[in-house]
């Protein structure tokens, strides 16, 4: 992308998420020249990465590349922008691309998996969300709730394990994998497993409880 190219501000959101999340990314969050990814077709053929892996890559690019949103409570905020890069893996073993940079030093990256799933690259690949949907809604959540709740409570290590979860609902919508949310009559529960998993560290569970919510507060669609 050359350095006069304009870019809207104001990001478009994906039709495919709620209203709550709509109104996170059109109203939180930037869109910022990002890179045009077919150029680099040829080469990364060259270099034995598979058409439909490519595919995926440039369609990502497409619909969120650029995308710089408010950082997640968890994973030191989280990539700074959304944007791919060439893929790495085999058949084998499966393809996964960038996400984005991260915001500070970590000892993870940010990946998109095989089936598009959303998540972290540490000792080994851990998915977090089935979907990049999944990470945008989760942090619209974490956004909404965190404004709403009189109360937040952070859970660290086994007590994430001692949560009474019963007569909680999962929350479809961040399509959990190893991090979910629950919602149960006057409070929501972000669990976050991606980092204890990834890194075979127990003592990186972590959990935080939005207390004292309302209809609005729970929901927010």
């Amino acid at each position: 992308m050359t350095a006069n190219t304009r870019v809207p501000l104001i990001p478009q959101a994906s039709e495919g998420l709620s209203r709550r999340a709509r109104y996170f990314v059109e109203g939180h969050g930037l869109r910022v020249p990002h890179r045009d990814l077919k150029p680099y077709r040829e080469v990364w053929l060259e270099q034995g990465i598979p058409d439909a892996e490519i595919d995926r890559a440039v369609a990502f690019q497409e619909l969120w590349g650029g995308l710089a949103l408010p950082p997640s409570p968890e994973y030191e905020g989280g990539p700074r922008v959304l944007e791919a890069d060439a893929p790495e893996g085999s058949a084998a073993d499966g393809w996964r691309f960038s996400a984005g940079s991260c915001r500070v030093s970590m000892a993870h990256g940010f990946m998109i998996g095989p089936g598009g799933e959303f998540g972290i690259d540490a000792d080994h690949w851990t998915p977090l969300h089935a979907g990049t949907e999944g990470w945008v809604e989760a942090l619209a959540l974490a956004s909404h709730a965190g404004y709403w709740a009189r109360t937040i409570t952070k859970v660290k290590g086994s007590a994430v394990e001692d949560l009474d979860l019963d007569g909680f609902e999962p929350v479809p919508e961040v399509q959990g994998l190893a991090d979910t949310w629950w919602r149960g009559k006057d409070s929501l529960v972000a669990v976050y497993r991606g980092a204890a998993s990834g890194f075979n560290a127990p003592h990186c569970l972590r959990a935080s409880i939005y207390a004292g919510l309302d209809a609005w507060g729970l929901g927010g669609t």
